[in-house]
C-alpha cells in the first residue's frame, strides 16, 4: 500500500490538471489510505472525521469514482487468499483457518470500522450503503462494498443494541416529524392525523439505536379494536372517536415501516412485532388476537402481466379499466368473485425461487404468521385501488404457533393459510387451468 506521504505528493502533482471532482475523489481516497495506515487512536479518530468530511463532498461522477476505487483498491489480495486457502487445504488447523479468514476479509471492512470511530460515523456508513444500493444494479462491481457494509451493519444493529420505545404525543417533535416523513404504507396527512394515530386506543412503537438517537430504525402502528378489522380507512380516520383501549380484544398492526434504506435486508420487523405483541398482552390482558391489516402491493401489476399469457383474464382486465368498476362489484358479482380468487391465488401460489412473490407475504409468513382472511375494498385510497384493487389481507400472529409456522416456512417455504383462503385460491381460474393440465 502506498504511504500517505507518497499519495500526498501524487496529489500535488496531479492537482494542476485534475478537475475539481477528480481532486475531491483523490483526496478522499488518500485520506482513506492514510486512515488504514494510522495506528494512534486519537489521530485515527481525527483522520476518520477528515475522511468523512471529504466523502460528504462527493457527488455524481466523483462519488462513483470513489466507489470504484473502494471496489478495486480495497479488496482482498488474490494471491494472499490463494496462498491461505492452499495452506488451509493442506493443513486445516485453527491457525491456518484464522490466516484464511484474515486473508479473505477486504481491507475496506477495517476502513469502515475506523470511519465508525468518528462522531456520526455510523450514520455516514448507513448513508453510504444507501447510495451504493441505489446504483448497484447498474454498478455490479460495487457488490463487495454492499456485502461488507451489510456484514458490519448487521452486527452493529443486531437486536441487542436496539431499544424499543413507544412513540406518543410527548415524544420530541424531531422524531414525530420523521415519522411523518418515513411512513411508507399509509401516508400521514399532517399533525392532526398523526395525533389521532397516537391516541390511547392507538400505539406506535419504534426501535432506536444509540448511535442514531433521533432516528427511528423501524416503527409499527397498532390499533386496539374489537374484532379483526377488514377496512383500513376507519383506522386512519382522524375524526374517528377514541374508544376505551381496555375493552379491546384485538391488536391490529396496520403499518410497519423500515426507515433506513441503508439497512435494507437487515431484519428488525420480526423482533419488533413479537416484542410489541408481548408488551401489549401484558398491558391489556383482554387482548386475545394479534393480526395485521396488510397491503398487497404487487397484485394488479401481476394480474396485468398474467393477462398477457392467459386470454381468459382479458375480460377481467377490461372491467378494471372502468373508473367506477368496483361500484358494480356487489357480493356474488363475477368480477368481485374472480378478483378475490385470483388475489388469494397470487398470495399463495405465485412464487419466485419457492417463495411468494409478494414481499409483504414473505415478511409475515417468515415471521410465523398465518395468512387468515382476504378483505374486499379494504383500502379505497388511490394507492390501494391502483396496487391491489382495494383488497388487503389479515395475517394472524398466534404466539403459540409462531415458532412452528416460522420453521415450516423457513425449511419448506410452506404458506400457512386458513382453510377458507386456501379454498378461495383453488377456485381461481388459473388454479382450475393448472388442475386441468394435471399440474
Amino acid at each position: 500500500m502506498e504511504s500517505p506521504a507518497f499519495i500526498k505528493r501524487l496529489f500535488r502533482a496531479a492537482a494542476a490538471t485534475d478537475s475539481k471532482a477528480d481532486r475531491h475523489t483523490r483526496k478522499t481516497v488518500a485520506l482513506c489510505h492514510a486512515l488504514l495506515s494510522e495506528r494512534g487512536e486519537a489521530s485515527g479518530a481525527a483522520l476518520a472525521r477528515e475522511a468523512l468530511q471529504a466523502y460528504g463532498l462527493l457527488a455524481g461522477p466523483a462519488l462513483r469514482a470513489f466507489f470504484d476505487v473502494l471496489a478495486q483498491e480495497f479488496s482482498p489480495e488474490p494471491d494472499a487468499v490463494e496462498d491461505a486457502a492452499r495452506a488451509y487445504r493442506q493443513d486445516p488447523s485453527q491457525a491456518n483457518l484464522i490466516r484464511l479468514q484474515h486473508g479473505i476479509e477486504a481491507p475496506r471492512q477495517e476502513l469502515f470500522r475506523r470511519l465508525n470511530q468518528a462522531t456520526g460515523g455510523t450514520a455516514a456508513l448507513v448513508e453510504m450503503r444507501r447510495r451504493v444500493l441505489r446504483e448497484l444494479r447498474e454498478q455490479p462491481q460495487w457488490a463487495g462494498i454492499d456485502a461488507d457494509l451489510a456484514h458490519l451493519l448487521g452486527s452493529w444493529f443486531n437486536r441487542g443494541f436496539l431499544s424499543l420505545q413507544r412513540i406518543d404525543w410527548r415524544t420530541p417533535a424531531l422524531v414525530l416529524e420523521k415519522l411523518m416523513q418515513y411512513e411508507a404504507v399509509h401516508e400521514i396527512q399532517g399533525w392532526k392525523d398523526l395525533r389521532r394515530r397516537l391516541e390511547s386506543d392507538r400505539r406506535c412503537y419504534a426501535f432506536f439505536h444509540p448511535a442514531l438517537p433521533d432516528e427511528p430504525i423501524i416503527f409499527i402502528e397498532v390499533a386496539l379494536t374489537k374484532g379483526v378489522s377488514g377496512q383500513v380507512q376507519p383506522l386512519l380516520d382522524p375524526g374517528s372517536p377514541v374508544v376505551d383501549a381496555g375493552s379491546a380484544d384485538t391488536a391490529i398492526f396496520y403499518s410497519i415501516t423500515n426507515c433506513q434504506e441503508g439497512l435494507r435486508g437487515i431484519s428488525f420487523g420480526n423482533f419488533l412485532i413479537k416484542q410489541v405483541a408481548e408488551d401489549l398482552g401484558r398491558e391489556f390482558p383482554r387482548l386475545k388476537t394479534f393480526a395485521t391489516l396488510s397491503p398487497i402491493p404487487g397484485f394488479r401489476r401481476w394480474l396485468a402481466d398474467a393477462a398477457a399469457t392467459h386470454p381468459g383474464l382479458a375480460e377481467l382486465i377490461d372491467a378494471l379499466a372502468a373508473e367506477d368498476w368496483y361500484e358494480a362489484a356487489a357480493p356474488g358479482a363475477r368480477v368481485r368473485t374472480e378478483l378475490m380468487r385470483l388475489c388469494a391465488y397470487y398470495l399463495q401460489q405465485v412464487k419466485h425461487h419457492g417463495e411468494p412473490v409478494d414481499a409483504v407475504a414473505r415478511f409475515h409468513l417468515g415471521n410465523g404468521a398465518r395468512m387468515e382472511r382476504l378483505n374486499w375494498l379494504a383500502d379505497t385510497s388511490g394507492t390501494g385501488m391502483a396496487r391491489s384493487a382495494g383488497m388487503m389481507v389479515n395475517y394472524v400472529y398466534r404466539l403459540k404457533d409462531v415458532e412452528r409456522n416460522h420453521e415450516a416456512y423457513a425449511k419448506e417455504h410452506l404458506v400457512v393459510a386458513s382453510p377458507g383462503l386456501s379454498l378461495l385460491a383453488r377456485a381461481s381460474l388459473l388454479a382450475r387451468q393448472r388442475a386441468g393440465r394435471g399440474e
